[in-house]
């Protein structure tokens, strides 16, 4: 029997837990019903369950053989603070709250993983399932090593994953080195005597400045950025006035900056905030520019990589894996893993027949066929490099 056999003969299970858990999206460091459900999980399948890391965090170890070699593999579990708008009938019952990126889909791909692990345990050492939360907002995997996951359970290497739209169903793709980049986050304050919306002139409009800024930053990219780098810089928010009579005193944007290399990094840190308070100044308003380093950019290692690759190639499938040219600009906490562990961090296709939703939209859905794909390749990645027993 196969590993894709294997995991298959558990679907219908795994879909079913897929489905409960979309159903009930929790937001970061609110996922206690689904720690709850994962914990109950790994502890019937006989691992040695830990809780509470990083609040709702939960980590399940499992030692077979004698090996001294230990690896981790890691999911993240929360949801989107989104309206779904899917109509499917495990839609979400929880208002304002959805699994619009597949974190359910992760979650149960690991689950499904412990289940082919515990049933064959074909493998020499320990293996850490790390399911974490708040990945989308409050940097989940950064509060876990904080806490001492390294250092509570040792990994010799890390691996994670993510369903991707757009690329044919179960597809791998990967590249060595940055495969996802850092991103920043900028937010303005900008201010100037309002007034009546009449009488302009005796006022200084940041409606008008903060234009100019949202302009202004454009040129950043086209024009202090090298063009064989990659750098975007996205006003996201652009919040002023009440009515349009009136001319307020504040406007607000919300900025977030995207780089894969330090030096770029450290150039947009310089460059945002100057032509923010320069392009204010020079319409008469004040800027208050607070900048914030985010989540660095997702650096897979070489050795951890190839081996990836080498199991992407030995499991086959309908298409062939891609090895990426270029990094994607979104961005990922377990890139924190990823500078304390050697790891890979790969892509699965969510699937590209017709009209696909993006991430972190409404009617987005986790393609259920990758309960098979994802758990073959973690087991499988978790026998070739602990070995197998």
């Amino acid at each position: 029997m196969t590993i894709n056999d294997r995991v298959a003969a558990h679907a219908g299970a795994l879909r079913a837990i897929r489905h409960d858990l979309h159903a009930h999206p929790e937001l970061g460091l609110e996922e206690r019903r689904t720690s709850e459900i994962v914990a109950r999980e790994l502890s019937r399948l006989g691992f040695q369950v830990t809780r509470g890391l990083a609040s709702t965090g939960v980590v399940g170890t499992l030692k077979q053989g004698h090996g001294r070699k230990s690896i981790g593999l890691r999911a993240d579990m929360d949801a989107l603070p989104i309206q779904e708008t899917t109509g499917l009938a495990y839609q979400s019952l929880n208002p304002g709250r959805m699994h619009a990126c597949g974190h359910d889909g992760h979650t149960t791909v690991l689950l499904g993983t412990a289940r082919y692990l515990a049933e064959t345990r074909n493998f020499d050492g320990t293996v850490h399932l790390i399911f974490q939360p708040a990945e989308e907002n409050f940097g989940g995997a950064k509060h876990m090593i904080d806490e001492g996951l390294f250092k509570r359970f040792p990994c010799d290497a890390v691996f994670a994953f993510h369903n991707i739209p757009g690329f044919a169903t179960g597809q791998f793709a990967v590249k060595p080195g940055i495969i996802m980049a850092a991103v920043d986050l900028a937010r303005a304050v900008i201010s100037g005597p309002g007034g009546h919306g009449a009488i302009p002139h005796e006022t200084v409009d940041p409606i008008v400045a903060g234009a100019a800024v949202v302009t202004a930053l454009q040129t950043i990219v086209s024009r202090n950025v090298d063009p064989a780098d990659a750098a975007v810089v996205t006003v996201g928010v652009f919040n002023a006035g009440t009515a349009c009579n009136i001319i307020p005193e504040n406007a607000t944007l919300e900025i977030s900056v995207r780089s894969c290399s330090g030096a770029v990094r450290r150039k947009l840190a310089e460059r945002v905030p100057e032509i923010i308070t320069g392009v204010a100044g020079a319409h008469g308003c004040t800027a208050r520019v607070d900048y914030e380093l985010g989540y660095p950019a997702t650096v897979n290692s070489p050795e951890e990589t190839e081996l990836a690759c080498a199991v992407a190639a030995e499991l086959g499938g309908a298409h062939p894996p891609i090895d990426m040219a270029a990094a994607m600009m979104i961005s990922e906490d377990f890139a924190y893993m990823l500078e304390a562990v050697p790891g890979c961090y790969f892509m699965l296709g969510n699937g590209n027949e017709g009209r696909q939703p993006a991430l972190h939209s409404p009617d987005y859905d986790f393609n259920d066929a990758l309960l098979v794909t994802g758990p073959a390749m973690f087991g499988r990645l978790v026998e070739r490099f602990l070995g197998q027993a």
